[in-house]
């Protein structure tokens, strides 16, 4: 399987929105859990995150495998990156496409990226997103267990753990 990565066009907007929303979903990913969760919301709007960020996919031919969202130095969406870091966000992989690689080369393309742009990059994760640790790491990613945090406050024992690329 060839996998091009490519920004999003708005045709990719829908299925991607949905693609990220059932990842996060059925993986259990979201704080509390469920369709009524306000995350869901945010992970569909694949034109609001366009409009602030680069959104990029994952084709094969004519599917749609994935897709992240590459936040620059200083973008408006990002969550915890400090000056001269970009931040990636939203990464997602089609449950029928996992194990095929999209998902490193989703995050490949943000480091291409962030090197093009002399900026360092990072990431929140959570705990039991073992395999995409391993891909972060396996990309060259560190710990930066200083740096975790609690975004949903009604939700405290929500934790993100944090992971940094020095470029």
């Amino acid at each position: 399987m060839t996998i091009v990565i490519r920004p999003a066009d708005p045709t990719d907007y829908a299925p991607l929105g949905e693609i990220t929303a059932r990842a996060y979903l059925n993986d259990g990913l979201l704080a509390f859990g469920d369709e009524d969760d306000w995350y869901l919301t945010e992970l569909k709007d694949v034109a609001k995150r366009a409009a602030h960020a680069e959104v990029l996919v994952a084709v094969s031919g004519s599917e749609l495998l994935g897709g992240v969202t590459y936040v620059p130095d200083g973008g408006p969406l990002s969550e915890i990156a400090r000056p001269g870091e970009a931040e990636i966000r939203m990464l997602a992989v089609a449950h029928e496409a996992r194990g095929r690689g999209v998902g490193r080369a989703l995050v490949q393309a943000c480091i291409d990226r962030a090197s093009a742009a002399g900026t360092d990059l990072v990431l929140c994760t959570q705990p039991t997103m073992h395999t995409a640790h391993r891909i972060y790491e396996g990309l060259g990613f560190t710990r930066a267990p200083e740096r975790d945090w609690h975004p949903v406050p009604e939700s405290p024992d929500f934790t993100l753990l944090t992971y940094e690329l020095t470029l």
